[in-house]
């Protein structure tokens, strides 16, 4: 079994000690969703590494006046942010190799419907594509 920070390990009590939190606050945010831990086949919640830390950063935001519900609002736009930065990359990649493997002067853009080709003197549609350009 690999361990990592997204591996399973901690029950209840021991996710409440690292997150300086009381256990039934931990059972409150998995009945809101905040938090929800993986559950073993008796149904006993276990915490990872990731849940802890984000755990923290509730608290964090929590001391610092934030509502629950502002806590959530900003916990998934970070997620979302995550996600968009991950297709970026992957774009930018996919980018990167369509470029690599053609030869002359091309010109390409990455964008929501993936990576195209454009024409000389084509612009690509407003809408922040990325636009990689090659000399030969």
């Amino acid at each position: 079994m690999e361990l990592n920070e997204t591996t399973p390990l901690f029950v209840i009590s021991v996710a409440a000690e690292l997150s300086q939190m009381h256990a039934q606050t931990l059972r409150q945010y998995d009945r809101m969703g905040l938090v929800s831990p993986t559950r073993t086949q008796g149904g006993s919640r276990r915490y990872t590494m990731q849940d802890v830390a984000k755990l923290r950063e509730i608290a964090n935001l929590s001391s610092q006046g934030v509502s629950l519900e502002g806590i959530r609002r900003v916990l998934n736009l970070v997620d979302e942010n995550l996600e968009l930065k991950n297709r970026v990359r992957d774009l930018e990649g996919e980018l990167a190799n369509q470029v690599l493997s053609q030869p002359g002067n091309r010109v390409f853009a990455a964008g929501d419907q993936g990576v195209i080709r454009l024409n000389p003197g084509q612009r690509p549609e407003r809408g922040g594509s990325v636009v990689l350009w090659r000399r030969k």
